[in-house]
């Protein structure tokens, strides 16, 4: 189907059978007919479906990213194979071969006619099928890209690093595998999107435009396609109740509008419902086009020199990560893998997801469900870092038609947030010495085609020419948006995340973020130091220093320990600290950025999750499982969320965060202890915080003596070193809670701080209800088979908590332990 067209009755999708894929030398065969001599049978892999080259090798059995040696994908011409079925003539019936995507310089015969040749990967094509009564061969060859990297005029006016071959800017396809020291080196080449057949009987629907509008309270859809139909009706339902307008002829066209009274909104779900409509065209004869599912919101771009984003009149703190394919082999993922990816960044209260330009523009099932989860996205246009060839005519008309065909899909999507031009191409040409008039690059420009067929198929979404963008210097941060590393790394203290007023930071705080012990288990080098570890340690070409470089020195910053002299003595104990580490820093970040003070309006961390099994910038790992990061941005993101900032000389500041629709009305208490029991001092007070805002409160507002809170003072020893605020309901739940450390973070070990923990079942399933006697510090929750909805969380003295427990895999009785960082003794568990 074609734009938002989900099904026309009477249209079908065809799949082709008998799939093989082979490897010759570039230009050993010219064509199917020279190809039987260059590879004969024995040299073709079969596989049950298209993509990629390793993708089918993989389902073959040939080839495992995490166990294969590399394979240079880009220095093979690669073919494919495939059986057509065969066609009946039939009168009002067309049949087309449809190309999804493939990747990346193909040419596609028929039996022996070349009936396509492409060279962008975006792009998606037909080809009309005349009827034939025996199946047919679809042969399709993507050539090798090395022997075509050739020099070309003009020259780029930049080098980009992490590109292992700068001509790459004449091509239209993704860095992904191309980028040594970011992600694996497998290159995407072949089918990498569905090819089928399809055959279209009774009525054809072509170019179809949809928008949505909110206007006076009321939900307005517009509908423009070509179909060859005498009347019909637009129709809008939500729970039941449908809403009709006829279609009217406009031209060759068909239109009508729908208004949709007292319209429920779309919100991203951090601020409310992300409501949807079915949006359908029922045209004469029966026949049903479906348009797949709508939202009302509006969306705009705050004015002035930072970059905020208002969804429904209300600003919107975004806060997410970057986005990388589930598959980095195959690039491609079903609906059931990919909605358990966004669930979890819905889970861990990101409210948006940037799709990058180094990226591919992801599937429909992705943006459906961002729709249903009401995740916002930040969408990059393919391009990132690179000097392209925009006064090329033709790479530039070939830009024109990519753009169009992505756009067509994602018109009148709710969740559909920023166009961006590129990722970091301002940057990039700054950073190494373009001159000025360089940076900009005119197909980023508003009347450029990216943003020129943005005006036309999604004019309710704002665009911006740049992920890092505005300023004296592109990555200046508290002008427009930028790449955020001063907190990361460019090693800067925590405090440069408020220093540095960030005004919207499109990637952040990215460090080799270390899994799980049993993830490490399982992958390539458990220690460090091995040459597989480093090999996947995230990196920038040409640097002296890598990202657990970066995790190692905030581990000395928080700690206080010699990183060198931890790894050498107690590697197990290094990397504990290397895993709490990162989430600190981020949960600190972030509290910062969230405060009713802050400058800032949104912040991505780069990335969501790990390519392959590896300490990666993920904080989420390559199996899907959520590392430490995971659950301390789960507790700073979340909706409703608490943090205690040291304010010097002021004291300590107490900030509690309220995205929902509703009043938070409760009551505050801080409490100070010290020698991980000792209660010294607590105090409580009734907050009340407005919706969708934020409060600052100063803690020695809660008490009637004088405590050196933030211990700035120094009159002898800290009367205090933990200090818990503590945000609970009118019924007395704990809705929010936080922990500050005066005199910094404990490092050290005691045998046994008191944690016990049992099981519970109910209905729901199990889970885990864990007390302390003394201070519990950052506690890892490991249960077979099982993912905990809350690990590496502090537990106040005497304090307890229930941990629900989500069934993965296995079945029967499981064992599991509660590890707290500050004790030699874990609580261990058994589960019926």
């Amino acid at each position: 189907m074609t734009g938002r067209v989900r099904s026309v009755t009477g249209h079908e999708v065809l799949a082709l059978a008998d799939w093989r894929a082979c490897a010759t030398p570039p230009g050993a065969a010219d064509g199917p007919r020279a190809l039987d001599a260059a590879a004969p049978p024995s040299t073709w892999t079969a596989a049950p479906a298209p993509g990629t080259a390793a993708a089918m090798l993989r389902a073959a059995g040939a080839f495992d990213l995490e166990t294969s040696a590399p394979r240079r994908f880009d220095a093979e011409d690669w073919w494919f194979r495939a059986r057509v079925p065969s066609i009946v003539g039939e009168a009002g019936v067309e049949h087309a071969l449809v190309f999804e995507g493939l990747a990346t310089v193909a040419d596609v015969w028929l039996d022996d006619a070349l009936v396509l040749s492409s060279g962008n990967m975006f792009r998606r094509h037909e080809v009309k099928l005349a009827p034939s009564a025996s199946p047919r061969t679809l042969t399709i060859r993507c050539r090798a890209l090395d022997p075509l990297l050739k020099p070309k005029a003009p020259r780029a006016a930049w080098r980009v690093p992490m590109i292992e071959n700068q001509h790459l800017r004449w091509f239209r396809t993704t860095l992904l595998g191309r980028t040594p020291g970011w992600s694996p080196p497998v290159a995407a080449v072949g089918p990498w999107r569905p090819v089928t057949v399809a055959r279209r009987a009774g009525v054809t629907v072509d170019d179809v435009r949809l928008a949505t509008r909110v206007r006076d309270g009321r939900g307005v859809v517009e509908v423009s396609l070509a179909a060859r139909a005498p009347s019909g009706e637009l129709v809008v339902a939500r729970d039941g109740r449908e809403h009709r307008a006829r279609l009217a002829p406009a031209g060759d066209r068909l239109t009508a509008t729908v208004e949709v009274p007292d319209a429920a909104l779309w919100w991203p779900h951090t601020h409310g419902e992300p409501a949807l409509y079915a949006a359908r065209v029922e045209l004469a004869g029966g026949v049903t086009v479906d348009l797949g599912a709508v939202g009302f919101r509006t969306i705009t771009r705050e004015p002035g020199d930072g970059f905020g984003l208002r969804v429904n009149d209300v600003p919107i703190f975004c806060r997410g990560a970057c986005w990388t394919p589930p598959d980095p082999v195959a690039l491609a993922a079903d609906r059931a893998t990919l909605a358990r990816a966004i669930g979890q960044a819905r889970r861990a209260g990101m409210n948006m997801l940037r799709v990058g330009g180094t990226m591919v523009y992801e599937s429909d099932d992705f943006y459906d469900l961002c729709d249903e989860h009401g995740v916002l996205v930040w969408q990059d246009f393919m391009f990132a870092n690179m000097d392209y060839p925009a006064a090329d005519a033709a790479f530039a008309a070939d830009v024109a038609v990519e753009a169009r065909d992505f756009l067509a899909r994602v018109q009148a999507r709710p969740s559909l947030a920023v166009l961006c031009g590129n990722s970091e191409g301002e940057q990039q040409a700054a950073m190494w010495g373009a001159p000025r008039e360089r940076w900009s690059q005119p197909l980023f420009a508003d009347d450029g085609p990216l943003f020129t067929a943005a005006r036309t198929l999604t004019p309710d979404v704002p665009t911006w020419p740049s992920s890092a963008h505005g300023g004296a210097f592109p990555h200046e941060a508290r002008v427009g948006t930028t790449s955020y590393y001063g907190v990361g790394a460019y090693l800067r203290p925590l405090d440069d995340a408020r220093r540095a007023e960030v005004a919207f930071a499109s990637e952040c705080l990215a460090f080799a973020n270390v899994p799980d012990a049993g993830a490490l288990a399982g992958g390539p080098g458990a220690r460090v130091h091995h040459a597989a570890w480093k090999a996947r340690t995230p990196r920038d070409l040409g640097a002296g220093w890598d990202f657990d470089d970066v995790r190692d020195h905030y581990v000395e910053r928080l700690f206080g320990v010699d990183v060198a002299a931890l790894r050498y003595a107690d590697h197990d104990r290094f990397l504990a600290l290397g895993r709490v580490a990162t989430g600190e820093v981020m949960a600190q970040t972030f509290g910062e950025w969230r405060r009713a003070r802050s400058t800032c309006r949104g912040g991505l961390v780069w990335f969501l999750r790990d390519f392959w099994k590896g300490a990666g910038w993920g904080v989420v790992d390559a199996t899907g499982a959520p590392k430490a990061a995971w659950h301390y941005l789960r507790r700073a993101l979340a909706p409703i969320a608490a943090h205690v900032s040291d304010e010097g000389g002021n004291g300590l500041a107490v900030h509690v965060c309220n995205d929902g629709a509703a009043a938070l009305t409760g009551e505050l208490e801080v409490v100070l202890y010290r020698a991980g029991e000792v209660r010294v001092a607590g105090a409580k007070r009734a907050i009340e915080v407005a919706p969708r805002a934020a409060v600052e409160i100063a803690a020695a507002s809660l008490f009637d003596g004088f405590f050196d809170l933030s211990y700035a003072y120094r009159f002898g020893p800290p009367s205090h070193d933990l200090v818990v605020a503590t945000v609970r309901a009118p019924a007395g739940g704990v809705v929010a809670e936080a922990f500050h450390f005066p005199v910094g973070l404990p490092a050290t070990r005691e045998l046994d701080v008191g944690l016990t923990a049992e099981v519970a079942t109910n209905d729901d399933g199990a889970s885990l209800v864990v007390k302390t006697k003394r201070f519990a510090q950052s506690i890892a929750v490991e249960v077979e088979g099982h993912e905990p909805d809350d690990a590496f969380f502090h537990l106040a003295p005497g304090a307890t908590r229930a941990i629900a427990l989500r069934r993965i895999s296995g079945a029967g009785p499981t064992r599991g332990t509660l590890q707290p960082l500050n004790a030699e003794t874990s609580a261990k568990i058994a589960l019926p």
